[in-house]
């Protein structure tokens, strides 16, 4: 069985993933997430993917801004020495940042292709990353979708989703749940 390649994040309900942490990139309604009254069961899902993550798959700039934070963040602590893979043109060896695991730069999406077709080695997970999702949905490299839906409307902002006119791409609801502060939980597997 391949690899499997799964986009995990939090996304508001019309489809920005953009700053949820904070307002780092630049959006004006950054931190959003902090500001939904926290429920662990709502974020459970996190917990529950580290089972079957193999490795963490990053673009760049999602690298650059967790792997110093990360690294030593006890919340984080899980996917310290965990193998990451940035998908990267521009990224040098010299600009890893140190003690945050193995890391290896990928130059392109021919390597994360490869990558999905070995038989062992687990799923590998997308967090952050939405120039990467885009790009991994339109070469129909995506897997599977975890999203954590939040109760808000950001407007403008980053969408994992292609905004191109494309094919239709079927998706097949695997689970879901809703929970008391609006969020709701939606995993989907890619219909191929």
């Amino acid at each position: 069985m391949a690899r499997e390649i799964v986009y995990t994040g939090f996304m508001s309900l019309d489809g920005v993933v953009d700053s949820p942490g904070g307002r780092e990139e630049g959006h004006r309604s950054g931190g959003w997430v902090a500001r939904t009254p926290f429920l662990p069961e709502a974020f459970a899902l996190k917990g529950e993917e580290l089972a079957e993550t193999s490795a963490l798959l990053l673009g760049r700039h999602s690298y650059q801004a967790f792997a110093p934070i990360w690294r030593d963040s006890e919340e984080h602590a899980p996917w310290k020495d965990m193998p990451k893979l940035v998908v990267s043109t521009t990224l040098r060896e010299g600009d890893l940042v140190g003690g945050w695991g193995p890391t290896t730069i990928l130059p392109g999406l021919d390597e994360v292709a490869r990558l999905r077709t070995e038989d062992d080695g687990g799923a590998l997970f997308i967090h952050g990353s939405a120039q990467l999702a885009r790009s991994l949905a339109e070469a129909g490299l995506v897997d599977r979708y975890h999203l954590l839906v939040f109760p808000l409307l950001l407007g403008a902002g980053k969408s994992i989703f292609p905004r191109a006119d494309r094919e239709e791409q079927g998706l097949s609801l695997r689970s879901s749940e809703s929970y008391d502060n609006g969020i709701v939980k939606l995993i989907y597997d890619v219909v191929r």
